[in-house]
């Protein structure tokens, strides 16, 4: 059962996303709370798997820096941004937070629940106008000359542990398609976030994107 806090301070949005998510079989949604710092609280209350976390709030704590703030605390739970705003600006601010990943508020229902099922896991979830962007940017820095690229330091296989945690995949699947352990890539991902300057799985999705190694949306 993925156990879901909803952060928003709209009450008919939390209405509806409640309804729609307790009729997901194996999802519930556990709690609400209308600003980051009541989302705050009920996290440490509730340890919910993911929060959906809405990223305007104009009354308390906004979604970016309770994210920011949930992670420091929980980094076990995962959160999910909320956005109306599909622009570079919000994304980047939301993946450096250490949000498990975007989705629009316009998105399909079935993509959300995708989303959230994705990131419960452990995995990060980009909607496919966001790869656009990280992928335009990459594109432009190299076009001015600006590339501090550090993936030369990876190994063979660090580099493919690096491509599958982007392109979504678990610890676990990604151990039984290398046919490696669990452990084993673990320790390797440890080594490349240390390689690499980065400190959360978003982070690394990021620079997989920017990198150019996904032909896709995750």
């Amino acid at each position: 059962m993925i156990r879901v806090l909803l952060v928003d301070d709209h009450a008919v949005v939390r209405t509806g996303l409640k309804m729609l998510l307790n009729s997901i079989e194996g999802m519930e949604v556990v709690g609400e709370a209308t600003e980051g710092d009541e989302g705050i609280r009920k996290a440490k209350e509730l340890l919910p798997d993911v929060i959906l976390m809405d990223l305007s709030m104009p009354h308390g704590k906004d979604g970016l820096l309770a994210t920011a703030e949930i992670q420091q605390l929980l980094p076990q739970v995962h959160v999910l941004i909320l956005t109306m705003h599909d622009d570079e600006e919000y994304l980047f601010r939301a993946i450096k937070t250490g949000a498990s990943g975007c989705v629009l508020k316009s998105a399909p229902h079935d993509e959300l629940v995708r989303a959230i099922q994705s990131v419960s896991v452990g995995s990060a979830y980009l909607y496919p106008s966001a790869t656009k962007m990280l992928m335009k940017e990459y594109v432009e820095n190299l076009k001015r000359g600006v590339n501090n690229d550090t993936y030369s330091l990876l190994s063979d296989r660090e580099k493919e542990v690096l491509t599958l945690i982007a392109k979504g995949f678990s610890n676990k699947e990604i151990a039984e398609h290398l046919f490696i352990g669990v452990k084993t890539v673990e320790t390797h991902k440890a080594k490349v976030m240390e390689k690499l300057k980065v400190r959360t799985r978003p982070e690394l999705v990021e620079y997989a994107v920017k990198k150019g190694l996904l032909s896709y949306g995750l």
